[in-house]
Parts: structure tokens; C-alpha cells; sequence
């Protein structure tokens, strides 16, 4: 029983993280004066497109866009992704960024027209701010009393019955205050001891740590690194604050359409939800801010490969751009000029000309070698490979050859065969070995022509159509 309780402790304690595509990246990487650096924040080139990308970002922080749509159209593997991933990352936390892609919307129980809406929705934030009464100050004792079991222990499982005492202070008064179970439980939730400082909400009884106090800096030799030391409060230990939520017109949106309300928001069921709770909701939303209760803060839409969505969504994107209340559209494609889908028509990027009249384009260049060095660089450390210098020239010769997304899954692969033959760091042999292993599409599109007589309803294509295919 000891082993499995030390296993089941050790387990928890384990940190679990998920290495994404773009999970290096942690902003635009742009200094001070908005100019793009070569290599920072995870961002490698791409110089024009990030600092256009860096001033829709002042746009938006100012507050002075919205209902605005930009367009990013590079070629495959250039980083559009990227750029919009490293614009919400540089948003931070409290603008709203929804993303999702264009294909979702032929997969959805939903109408085309209400996903998109529901999306627009996710990507306004509102900011409410009301006043509560809260209890704030230096905890200077904290008693609990546990009740007697039949066998002369403390009772744990009848946490019902406990009771205690909390004193508070502040640098004019002190106070003693009873507590009931589900404070207890609160302030155990929180591991509030003597000597920290806490924020009560008398309304909800959530508790809030604040930080320890200062003048019980002294009391332990050593803290960890995010101990955060906070002065006493002065003045009355019960006061009026302004308190501000952030949440979205979609979440409002689910709360009052629902039966279950909020449980809907976890469990994803929200459904068609009807145009008149809408109106209600944006009615109640514009008398808030009227009342200076409320403050709307458009957030960013981010559509991945846009030339996927029909001609009914883009009339419908049209005409909701131009709601006073819209988002900033951001949108990617990699198509060059097509059909646009839902009619027999060509355009740019697959995307309607009067649609694309709205668009602010930003376009992305294919990597340098050099630029393909320095991304494998960063991807090898965020993956915690070692690999040789040797092997990186290789790998971005790979990269040059064959396509950057390629040289990028090679890396991992690559540190599996080294670690097979019981090696620490990679080699030359190790990206050879991989590379012989897992074909790119030149290669697989060579085999496929050489040997396509022995596959299923196979086509003979033109050497023009077979060119093409190679190319892309």
C-alpha cells in the first residue's frame, strides 16, 4: 500500500506538456519602436509581415479598429500561423482570440451562419465592473475546531460540523470572525496561514490570497521564488471595491439561452441560439455601457485556410463586418488563384473580389537558409534535442530541398534513432537514417509515378500535370 500511495504522489508532481507546432512562439518579437527583430520571441523573419501584424496589434490594443479584416496569403510553410498565433499571445490574456477553421463549418450540427456568428460572438469580450464588499486583511490567527468522533478522534469525514475562528487586522483595527464549513473549506482550498494577507468576498466567499505580509518576512530562512510580500492594509477591514469580470457576449449568449445555463459552456452543447436572446443581450449590454457598468473590447477572429469557406459565408462575413459590435477579422489562405467554392468562378486566393476590397493583405515570404538554420535551432531546443552542427547543416539542407514543415519532424525521429543506438547527441548517421525512412512529396510523388501501375485506379497524368504535382 506504501509503494502505490508513493506512486499515485509521485504522479502528481509530474508536470505533463504538450509540444505543439507552434508552441515556441511567445509574441511578434518586436522592440520598442515596433521594428521587427531578426530572431526574438520564437519569430524568425518574415520582417515586413510581423510589422504589419505589430501595428494592427497597436490598433487593436488602442481600442481605434474594429470590424476590420486582414489577410495573410504566403505560401505553404511560410509562417501565417504563426504570425496570427504570436498576435494572441501578444494580446494577452484579456482580449478575446477565437480561432477555428474554415472546413469546421461543413462539420458542425450547426448552419453555417450560426457557427460563424457564434465565432464573431467568442471574439467580443465585454469587461463589466460592479462594486462588492470585501473583507481585506493580515490574517493573525486561524483556529478550527474539529468535532469529537464516538472513538475520542477528530472527525474528518464530518466536515459539515466544523467551526472556527479567523482574526483579522489591518494597520488601524483587528477583528475576530466566526466561520462556517464552507469557508473552512475555502481557506484550506487556498492554504491560508497566520501572517498572510487575504481578500474576502462577503457575497460569494470566495478567498482571495493576496500575498504574505511584510512583517512576516522574517519568520522562515528561506521562501520559494514566487512568494509574493504585500504591506498590511490600512484603514477599515471591511471596504467597497470595483470589481471586473471579463467574459464573452457568446458566454452571455449560452447562460440565457439555456435551460442548464453555464454547464452548457463545459459541456459544448450550446445549439442554435435565437436571435431574440441576441437582441435582448446586446440591448442589456448597451445600456450597461451607457450606465459606464460595462466596456466592450473587440477581440480577433482568426480563420485558417479562409478558401474553404463558400460563397454564402462570404456574403455572410460581408454584411456582419459591418455590425458595430464586430471582432477584427483575421484570415489565412495559401491558395493562389482558384475557384471559389460554391460557384464556377476564379479568384484570388479563392476569395470573392468584393470580400477581398475589405481585406488588409499581408503576405509572407518563403525562408532563406539561413532563416530555416535559425528555426531549427529554436524547434531543437523547445523539443530538448542536442543534435551536432554537422547534423543541422544536413537538416537544413533537408529544409531548402524539400519544404521547412519536413526538416521540422525529422528532428524528433532523428533524436529517437540516436537514442536507439544509445547515443546522446545527433548525428549525421541519425538524420540519414530517418530521411531514408520517411519519404517528403517529391520522393513519395517519384514513387508514386514509377509504380502507380500497381495501385488501384491509378491515372496516367500529362508530364505537365506530373511537373505540377512535383511542385507542389
Amino acid at each position: 500500500m506504501a509503494e502505490i500511495k508513493r506512486l499515485s504522489e509521485s504522479r502528481d508532481l509530474t508536470r505533463i506538456e504538450r509540444i505543439g507546432a507552434h508552441s515556441h512562439i511567445r509574441g511578434l518579437g518586436l522592440d520598442s519602436s515596433m521594428e521587427a527583430r531578426d530572431v526574438s520571441e520564437g519569430m524568425v523573419g518574415q520582417q515586413p509581415a510581423r510589422k504589419a501584424a505589430g501595428l494592427i496589434l497597436k490598433l487593436i490594443r488602442d481600442g481605434k479598429i474594429a470590424g476590420r479584416a486582414i489577410l495573410i496569403a504566403g505560401q505553404p510553410g511560410t509562417g501565417k500561423t504563426a504570425i496570427a498565433m504570436a498576435l494572441a499571445k501578444s494580446l494577452g490574456q484579456e482580449t478575446p482570440f477565437a480561432s477555428m477553421s474554415a472546413s469546421e463549418l461543413f462539420s458542425l450540427e450547426l448552419s453555417k451562419t450560426e457557427a460563424l456568428t457564434q465565432a464573431f460572438r467568442r471574439a467580443i469580450g465585454v469587461r463589466i465592473k460592479e462594486e462588492a464588499e470585501i473583507i481585506e486583511g493580515e490574517v493573525v490567527e486561524i483556529s478550527i475546531d474539529r468535532p469529537i468522533s464516538s472513538n475520542g478522534n477528530p472527525s474528518s469525514s464530518n466536515a459539515a460540523a466544523k467551526t472556527g475562528k479567523l482574526t483579522l487586522k489591518t494597520t488601524d483595527m483587528e477583528t475576530v470572525y466566526e466561520l462556517g464549513a464552507k469557508m473552512i473549506e475555502a481557506l484550506n482550498k487556498e492554504k491560508v496561514q497566520s501572517g498572510d494577507v487575504v481578500a474576502l468576498d462577503k457575497a460569494s466567499g470566495k478567498v482571495t490570497k493576496l500575498g504574505r505580509s511584510i512583517g512576516r518576512s522574517r519568520d522562515y530562512d528561506a521562501v520559494g521564488p514566487h512568494t509574493k510580500f504585500v504591506r498590511c492594509p490600512d484603514g477599515e477591514l471591511q471596504k467597497r471595491k470595483e470589481v471586473v469580470h471579463c467574459v464573452t457576449l457568446h458566454e452571455i449568449d449560452v447562460i440565457n439561452s439555456r435551460t442548464q445555463g453555464f454547464l452548457a459552456l463545459f459541456t459544448g452543447d450550446t445549439g442554435e441560439i435565437r436571435a431574440e436572446v441576441r437582441e435582448q443581450i446586446d440591448t442589456k449590454v448597451g445600456e450597461w455601457r451607457e450606465e459606464g457598468k460595462a466596456e466592450i473590447i473587440p477581440g480577433v477572429l482568426f480563420i485558417d485556410e479562409v478558401h474553404m469557406l463558400d460563397i454564402e459565408c462570404f456574403s455572410f462575413l460581408n454584411r456582419a463586418l459591418e455590425n458595430e459590435m464586430a471582432p477584427i477579422l483575421v484570415i489565412a489562405t495559401n491558395r493562389g488563384i482558384t475557384n471559389i467554392r460554391g460557384t464556377n468562378y476564379k479568384s484570388p486566393h479563392g476569395i470573392p473580389p468584393d470580400f477581398l476590397d475589405r481585406l488588409l493583405i499581408i503576405t509572407t515570404q518563403p525562408y532563406s537558409e539561413e532563416e530555416i538554420r535559425k528555426i531549427l535551432d529554436i524547434r531543437c531546443d523547445e523539443e530538448e534535442v542536442e543534435m551536432s552542427n554537422d547534423a543541422k547543416v544536413l537538416l537544413t539542407k533537408i529544409g531548402v530541398e524539400t519544404s521547412l514543415r519536413y526538416a521540422i519532424h525529422l528532428i524528433t525521429a532523428a533524436a529517437l534513432a540516436c537514442q536507439k543506438r544509445k547515443g546522446k547527441i545527433v548525428e549525421i548517421d541519425d538524420i540519414s537514417r530517418v530521411y531514408g525512412l520517411f519519404l517528403d512529396v517529391k520522393r513519395s510523388t517519384q514513387y508514386l509515378m514509377e509504380y502507380q501501375s500497381q495501385y488501384m485506379f491509378n491515372e496516367v497524368p500529362d508530364e505537365g500535370d506530373a511537373d505540377e504535382a512535383m511542385q507542389s
